[in-house]
């Protein structure tokens, strides 16, 4: 029981005592919440990474005895997040039980299919590799983690020697050895040959903790990683230089974001060579102190030391050679200096696979990297969504400290090639792969929607994100945009301030979105606002505002994102949301429709003219928005009133019964018609889609 909040230096002591007693004896419950508050300090363990558990006594439901349940992390999940719905609970005995039928290391796959037989809870999610390292065990609550610090150990060139520098004889070590059965017998050994030690190291790999409550485990994880960190911090201290020193200078932080700004999309089209990518961008301290080093050259081709590292970074990074300093403002010439760069790690790639596979190695997968390194710039990171990106380039970050941290003990060592290519194309990892479920219409797409801050842009977005795209919001009003992102997940949406009369604020934007995702795939113009007057009522500055709002930046718009396309080489969308006015003459409607015409004919002249760019172009012409539309809120609405003679409080039933469907038309529903164009209709440019209930008079003809 925690008496006094204890103090540490390099990990966070996260436990709340209230919240604890709150749960009370639950074991699951407890082992859940450990696992949650270990997983928030991404110096203990990143996204996916280690695993836990606990074991509890509990009913048998054929038997009505008494029996030794583990409840352990399943396959997949990540103990940050993790719940009762992501663990499998396993029969002890029966787990054990399993070494009288192991064949040794030539066994281990069939015996992850032996795992199902030792199911108790038929609930449980599929068992990981690592349930026997914690099933071979005899402690109530373990943690098996990836502590920077710890690995930084592991990976040290006389790591058995650290290991008891550190921790004198109360830690175990063990060799690397890949994850399975096999491991858990040499934990089960390790424990028996040193009895009473508190936690084992595992060479090139992680840490394994124990405690008899949830509590004493957490506790042991936090003072094990706390020693190692101490450890390391003092002999870096003791170093005249990190990384042998600074060779390349950082740009000012300004002038990187720039440089990667400028950089991004050239980058995301070559990344994308065999599947479209969404990027990120990193130029913190950390990573800054090793892309500028002079160890660079000599440690980045040697690969990272852990397997939760290189299945999500691969086995190196790509390093750019290119000055920071260097002007990126030629896109083609960029490009012809970055397209033998890539071609040259595909093909180091793919050397390395054909170097190392099995007669049933699953197929190669895509070569290009995930890490790309630009010295005094940044760090991009490319992978199929913005989560698993930025995921990835935070295990990047973890192996530059496991190398900082390793170099400083003595020196760093990573994993035998043939080692690294056995877990990254195992066939266990690869069952895994395939059992991730599809992915929607618009995923690894990038859309950036103007007037988003609700209304028809919101339902927009709302749909994009829906079916997988992420999704940049823009609008004139922060906080509107800040009300309207809240509602997106992480990793989903962001938001750019944007006034789109303005062409610097486009760029802005622009380069907001091209910095976050790597780019930009799709352009939904819905900004907008209406006036109603007659020809004599309307005067020059609403002529002009519509035509700015409508028409000037949909032009502009175009213009800067078909630079941003034609740099990624992956095509594009471009969606205008014109209006039924555009097709159709009425009363009191001279600049509006005039305006809402000129944006449909641009979609044409701009198809016609994008279109062997693959860039495809279309509208969408709602009628009779009113409920949920933001122009409807002003002048707008009295003025449609007037022109047909009813009521303000009666648009809504006037608009639904004059269309050929009698349907009120929604916001969403307009929504649901950018999406067929962007999501469904691939092959479909310069058209139109009438959102409008049926309007026959809009018949295109």
């Amino acid at each position: 029981m925690a008496t006094a909040t204890p103090k540490f230096k390099y990990v966070d002591y996260l436990w709340d005592q209230n919240k604890a007693d709150a749960i009370g004896d639950d074991q699951v419950e407890q082992f859940l919440y450990r696992s949650n508050i270990l997983g928030a300090d991404l110096r203990i363990t990143n996204y996916g990474g280690g695993n836990t558990s606990c074991k509890t006594i509990e009913k048998d439901p054929l038997t009505n005895e008494d029996v030794e349940v583990m409840w352990v992390k399943g396959s997949g999940g990540d103990i940050g997040t993790l719940t009762r719905s992501g663990i499998a609970g396993l029969y002890t005995s029966r787990l054990r039980n399993l070494k009288n039928v192991y064949g040794g290391l030539e066994d281990e796959d069939r015996m992850v299919g032996l795992f199902q037989h030792c199911i108790y809870d038929l609930d449980s999610k599929a068992p990981s590799i690592d349930t026997p390292l914690h099933g071979l065990l005899p402690f109530k609550h373990i943690d098996h983690l990836h502590p920077d610090a710890l690995i930084a150990v592991a990976a040290a060139q006389d790591s058995e020697q650290v290991t008891k520098d550190i921790w004198g004889d109360t830690m175990g070590w063990v060799p690397w050895q890949r994850p399975g059965f096999d491991l858990g017998l040499q934990l089960e050994k390790c424990l028996a040959d040193n009895p009473g030690i508190r936690g084992i190291v595992l060479g090139s790999h992680g840490l394994f903790t124990w405690g008899d409550t949830s509590y004493e485990c957490y506790m042991n994880s936090l003072e094990v990683i706390e020693m190692a960190s101490a450890y390391i911090e003092n002999k870096v201290a003791a170093q005249k230089t990190i990384f042998g020193g600074e060779k390349t200078k950082s740009l000012s932080p300004e002038n990187r974001k720039k440089q990667a700004t400028r950089l991004m999309p050239l980058l995301r089209g070559l990344a994308s060579s065999e599947n479209r990518m969404i990027g990120h961008f990193n130029d913190s301290e950390a990573v800054l102190q090793f892309i500028n080093s002079n160890d660079l050259e000599r440690l980045a081709p040697m690969g990272t030391s852990c397997p939760d590292h290189f299945l999500r970074t691969k086995i190196q990074p790509l390093v750019l050679e290119i000055d920071a300093q260097a002007d990126l403002s030629n896109s083609a010439a960029v490009k012809s200096q970055l397209e033998p760069a890539f071609e040259a790690y595909r093909q180091q790639y793919a050397a390395y696979y054909e170097k190392h596979k099995h007669d049933n190695s699953p197929a190669m997968r895509d070569p290009n990297p995930v890490i790309i390194l630009y010295p005094g710039v940044g760090m991009f990171s490319f992978a199929k969504n913005k989560q698993t990106a930025r995921v990835a380039s935070e295990f990047y970050i973890n192996a530059i400290n496991v190398m900082r941290g390793a170099e400083a003990i003595s020196a760093y060592t990573a994993l035998p090639r043939q080692e690294a290519f056995d877990i990254e194309y195992w066939l266990l990892e690869e069952a895994k792969l395939q059992r991730m479920p599809k992915e929607k219409p618009l995923s690894r797409k990038v859309a950036l929607i103007t007037g988003a801050g609700g209304g028809i842009g919101k339902a927009i977005a709302d749909k994009l994100a829906a079916e997988g795209a992420n999704v940049v919001l823009t609008d004139i009003a922060q906080d509107r945009l800040d009300e309207a992102v809240a509602t997106y997940g992480a990793d989903t949406a962001s938001t750019a301030v944007c006034d789109v009369t303005s062409k610097e604020s486009i760029t802005a934007a622009l380069n907001a979105a091209t910095l976050i995702y790597g780019g930009v795939d799709m352009i939904i113009h819905s900004a907008g606002l209406a006036i109603s007057k007659p020809l004599a009522e309307t005067q020059d500055s609403d002529w002009n505002i519509l035509q700015d709002v409508l028409v000037k930046a949909q032009f502009e718009l175009s213009q800067q994102a078909v630079a941003i396309m034609r740099d990624q080489g992956m095509g594009g969308d471009i969606i205008s949301i014109a209006s039924k006015n555009g097709l159709v003459a009425g009363p009191n409607n001279v600049a509006y429709g005039t305006a809402k015409a000129a944006q449909q004919h641009m979609v044409r002249l701009l198809a016609a003219e994008l279109g062997t760019d693959k860039i495809r172009v279309n509208t969408v012409n709602p009628d009779g928005v009113i409920v949920g539309s933001k122009i409807w809120e002003g002048d707008w609405a009295a003025g449609r009133a007037k022109a047909h003679g009813i009521k303000v409080e009666d648009l809504p039933s006037h608009y639904a019964k004059r269309n050929l469907l009698n349907e009120i038309i929604y916001p969403a529903d307009i929504a649901n018609g950018v999406f067929a164009l962007v999501g469904i209709l691939d092959k479909s440019t310069g058209n139109s889609i009438n959102v409008d209930g049926g309007m026959a008079a809009a018949f295109l003809r």
